[in-house]
């Protein structure tokens, strides 16, 4: 699909910017127990909501189980998780002082998140291989010019060829598939209300039980 047709789904303002607006973090887990996924248009399937960042499933899937894992601020680009005094000579005011610690709490969340999403990812879908991509700007194929993550579930040949109600081309699940090739299809919302409920169990567990308050278990 190009990037003209995903730009349709993700509108400015910064629909990611928008989900963090929606699902503010619960102060009891970092899994969100029921989360409304009609909050939004498109629906947003929510995985993951803290302090510092989100997950949810992409609503252009190049597989069953395609999760986006986004920081919580709106920062572009990766190298933008900086410190905002590098390159001066003061002593940083309270601002600047408070960005740097939020841009490296935001770090530290996506190095901490991703290990416990790619676990629950592969034991809620079977899988045993995944790709953990990241681009920057629009030459990278970044769509969205908000930091996120995809990872994306590479299926062994012969299975899911039912996925997406005959929908998802089969090709696309195999294995040897590069990412960005092959046709996206639109999330099915019943699938993925399921999926992401599926997701949710799962993290819980790898966070630190049915209640999922433990810290991720690197």
């Amino acid at each position: 699909m190009s990037s003209s047709s995903l730009e349709e789904h993700y509108p400015t303002p910064c629909a990611f910017c928008k989900i963090a607006a929606a699902y503010p973090p619960e102060a009891s887990s970092p899994v969100p127990t029921n989360p409304d996924p009609e909050k939004l248009d498109p629906q947003c399937f929510l995985l993951l909501s803290t302090p510092h960042i989100l997950a949810f499933l992409d609503i252009l899937p190049i597989a069953p189980g395609h999760i986006l894992l986004a920081t919580r601020e709106h920062y572009e680009k990766l190298s933008d998780l900086h410190n905002h005094n590098t390159n001066n000579t003061h002593s940083p005011d309270e601002n600047e002082e408070a960005q740097r610690e939020a841009a490296q709490s935001t770090a530290r969340a996506l190095g901490e998140y991703l290990p416990p999403l790619s676990r629950a990812l592969c034991k809620v879908t079977g899988i045993e291989d995944w790709n953990v991509v990241q681009n920057n700007g629009a030459r990278a194929a970044q769509v969205v010019p908000h930091i996120h993550f995809h990872l994306i579930p590479r299926y062994q040949e012969g299975r899911r060829e039912n996925a997406g109600k005959g929908r998802v081309e089969v090709g696309m699940l195999r294995s040897w598939r590069m990412f960005g090739r092959g046709a996206r299809e639109d999330l099915d919302e019943e699938e993925a209300g399921e999926m992401a409920g599926e997701l949710r169990r799962a993290l819980r567990g790898e966070l630190g039980g049915e209640g999922g308050r433990g810290r991720a278990k690197l």
